[in-house]
């Protein structure tokens, strides 16, 4: 399958007291093009100067975060379109798995496939983690808010899976509706 990834300058914030780097608002978003959970070719140049696109990254389809914070994005899809926004889940999961994900929770919206994890390190959403004493590389959850220009007008560095669906679509309606 084709997959279509350039990079950007880099932000480094504070996590935890460990520097992260993140892709910098007000420029291109990363471009991408990756298999949905259908096998389908998604590029983020396909809602350009149409729709504005939220890209968030999460660790593993079917866990009780990811779960969580998913079932949030459906719930709001409505608003979300209202707000003439798309919203494109990546993470590191087979199509296979990701078929499973939106079966199970009836999700409506496009989930990627990212198993190279080539275009979550574009975004910078790809670090050293720490769970249990045990170090690992993994997708730090996180959202960039791109504009139908193609443009990264926000980041959520620390997403809550919870109230993920309402902080997003409270900055959109702020700045972008």
């Amino acid at each position: 399958m084709g997959k279509v990834c350039y990079s950007l300058p880099l932000i480094y914030i504070h996590s935890k007291g460990d520097l992260v780097a993140f892709s910098i608002v007000g420029d291109q978003a990363p471009s991408f093009t990756l298999s949905n959970q259908r096998g389908e070719m998604v590029s983020l140049s396909d809602f350009q100067g149409k729709k504005n696109v939220v890209v968030y990254f999460y660790p593993k389809a079917m866990t009780p975060g990811c779960t969580v914070q998913a079932c949030g994005i459906r719930d709001s899809y409505s608003e979300f379109n209202d707000l003439d926004t798309v919203v494109i889940g990546v993470s590191p999961d087979s199509v296979t798995r990701l078929v499973k994900f939106e079966d199970k929770q009836e999700l409506n919206f496009i989930l990627l496939s990212d198993e190279d994890h080539s275009v979550i390190e574009s975004y910078g959403a790809w670090d050293l983690k720490k769970f249990m004493g045990r170090e690992y590389m993994g997708v730090l959850r996180s959202t960039f808010i791109v504009d139908k220009q193609s443009k990264i007008v926000h980041v959520m560095a620390k997403v809550k899976t919870k109230s993920h669906h309402e902080d997003t679509l409270d900055w959109i309606k702020q700045n972008l509706g």
